[in-house]
């Protein structure tokens, strides 16, 4: 009776099934473990043009204490952050090197927009060298407005970004 099941027509769709079965079992709980990883483990590079830096540094100190929602201070190379964080004005002449910064960066990536002249140009949008918000040259997962933002508004946008990691499909490892 097996024989007669696996002929050589029927062996492709037994392998096929047989994949698919394999993929359900273990992918999808894979995924949630990878997703779960990377929403409490953000390690964040940060372009300061701005007086937003410094509502990020708040953010990082011990009254607000973005760390404890998985936002960890990276001191070490680019191949090892996973967010961009702008804040502020980047120029014409910045955009290709923001977007070199971006390009070294691991997949998966995510950029966070913070203050009104990364989303916007600021005060500075009519200049002729500055460019009217990021979006033109790295896709934007979140925007944080506010001129500077508060660093609960910060934490918000985290939070947010955790919870579209979450909701992600989780990229199948090869």
């Amino acid at each position: 009776m097996l024989k007669e099941l696996i002929t050589p027509q029927n062996a492709n769709v037994l392998v096929a099934k047989l994949g698919d079965i394999l993929e359900r079992a273990i992918d999808k709980p894979l995924g949630y473990a990878l997703n779960w990883g990377r929403l409490w483990s953000l390690w964040p590079v940060h372009i300061e043009t701005a007086c937003c830096s410094v509502e990020f540094g708040a953010a990082s100190g011990p009254r607000y204490d973005v760390e404890r929602f998985g936002i960890i201070e990276a001191f070490g190379s680019l191949r090892q952050c996973d967010l961009v964080v702008v804040q502020g004005t980047i120029t014409r002449k910045m955009a290709p090197r923001l977007r070199l910064v971006y390009d070294q960066m691991p997949e998966p990536k995510y950029v966070i927009a913070m203050g009104a002249c990364a989303i916007t140009g600021g005060l500075y949008f009519d200049s002729y060298n500055v460019l009217p918000g990021i979006d033109g040259i790295l896709p934007v997962d979140v925007y944080v407005p506010g001129c500077p933002p508060r660093p609960e508004t910060l934490i918000q946008a985290c939070i947010l970004l955790q919870e579209k990691i979450k909701n992600s499909k989780a990229r199948k490892i090869v």
